[in-house]
C-alpha cells in the first residue's frame, strides 16, 4: 500500500500483507504444506494426479478468482487483458508519472516472452525503443503492481546473490498465457511452448506456499558459468535447500538431474532434497535425495 499523502510513515503501527492470487491448495481447500513437509523429510503420495489436459487447464486459468469463475477461454483471456490494461492506465500512473506509457504494454509482452530467463534490460528495452535505465525502472514498477518478480540467484557466497543477474518470473500463469496469446489448442500442437508457462505456474504456487509456511523460506534459482541450472531453489532459514526442476513432459530422463546434482555437490550438507515436478502421475525416488513427483503434489494433502 502506498500512502503518498500521509506525512506519518506509520512505521511500527501497521502491517502490510501481500495478497497473491489463489493457490491451487486454496481452490481445492487443502492445507498447502508441501514445503514444510519436504523439509521435514515427508514425501507426498498421490492417489490421483492431475495430468495432461486437466493440468494444462489449471495452468491457463492461473489463480485470479475472476478467471477461475469463467468457463469460456475467450472470456478468461479478455478479463486478463482488461485487468493488465487497467493496471497500466490507472495504477502505474498512481505509482509513478512515467514517460512513454504507450510503450509499456509492448515492453510487458517482451518480458512475457522471456519469462523464467535472466533479464537483459538493455536488449529488451532496445526492442521497444527504451534505454536500459528506463527498462529497469519499468520492471520495478511492474513489480510494484504485482505482475512479475525478480528472482535472485542462489550461491554459497551471499555477496554473489546480490551482484549476479536475477531472472524475471510472472506471478500468475493465466496472465502470462494471455500476454503470450497461448491457448490449449496451440500448446497441444506445439508442446514446447508449455515449458516456461508451467514453470511460471509452479513458481507462483511455491511463492504462495512459502508465504504461509511455518518458516520464512526464500525462493531463488541456480545457474553457473557451465550452464548448469535449477529452476527454483527453496532455502530454509537454517541454510538447507530444496532444488526444484520443472518438466512439461510425462517422462523423466537421467539428464534431467544434471542441474540438481551439481547443486547438491555445491551445497553439500545443506542440500535437503532435489525434486523434478513433471506432467506424470507417479512419485518415484531417483537415487539418494532425488525424487520425481507430479506437479499436482503441490496441493496434495495425503
Amino acid at each position: 500500500m502506498l500512502l503518498p499523502t500521509i506525512a506519518d510513515s506509520l512505521a511500527g503501527r501497521m502491517e502490510t500483507l501481500t495478497l497473491l492470487p489463489l493457490s491451487q491448495s486454496e481452490i481445492e481447500k487443502q492445507p498447502g504444506n508441501w514445503i514444510d513437509r519436504l523439509f521435514a523429510g515427508q514425501i507426498p503420495m498421490l492417489s490421483t494426479a492431475v495430468i495432461g489436459s486437466a493440468l494444462l487447464d489449471r495452468v491457463l486459468r492461473g489463480g485470479y478468482p475472476e478467471v477461475i469463475s469463467r468457463d469460456n477461454p475467450k472470456r478468461r483471456t479478455a478479463w486478463a487483458n482488461q485487468y493488465i490494461d487497467a493496471l497500466i492506465q490507472r495504477d502505474v500512473q498512481d505509482i509513478a508519472n512515467i514517460d512513454k506509457l504507450s510503450q509499456l504494454p509492448r515492453f510487458l509482452r517482451a518480458l512475457a516472452n522471456t519469462a523464467g530467463q535472466m533479464s537483459n534490460y538493455t536488449q529488451l528495452g532496445g526492442n521497444v525503443g527504451l534505454d536500459s535505465k528506463t527498462a529497469a525502472r519499468y520492471v520495478g514498477i511492474l513489480e510494484q503492481v504485482y505482475l512479475l518478480k525478480r528472482i535472485d540467484v542462489w550461491a554459497k557466497n551471499r555477496l554473489n546473490r546480490v551482484v549476479k543477474t536475477p531472472k524475471l518470473q510472472f506471478l500468475d500463469s493465466g496472465l502470462l498465457a494471455a500476454q503470450l496469446n497461448l491457448t490449449a489448442e496451440e500448446i497441444q500442437l506445439d508442446r514446447t511452448r508449455f515449458g516456461s508457462l508451467l514453470e511460471t505456474f509452479v513458481y507462483s504456487e511455491l511463492l504462495k506456499l512459502a508465504s504461509h509456511a511455518e518458516t520464512d523460506c526464500k525462493l531463488m534459482y541456480y545457474r553457473d558459468a557451465d550452464q548448469y541450472e535449477v529452476d527454483i531453489v527453496i532455502e530454509h532459514p537454517n541454510g538447507q535447500i530444496i532444488g526444484v526442476e520443472v518438466k512439461a513432459a510425462a517422462t523423466v530422463q537421467e539428464r534431467d538431474l544434471r542441474g540438481l546434482k551439481k547443486l547438491a555437490n555445491l551445497a553439500a550438507q545443506d542440500f535437503k532434497m532435489g525434486v523434478i515436478l513433471y506432467d506424470g502421475d507417479e512419485t518415484l525416488p531417483l537415487g539418494n535425495s532425488f525424487w520425481v513427483m507430479p506437479v499436482s503434489s503441490l496441493w496434495s494433502h495425503v
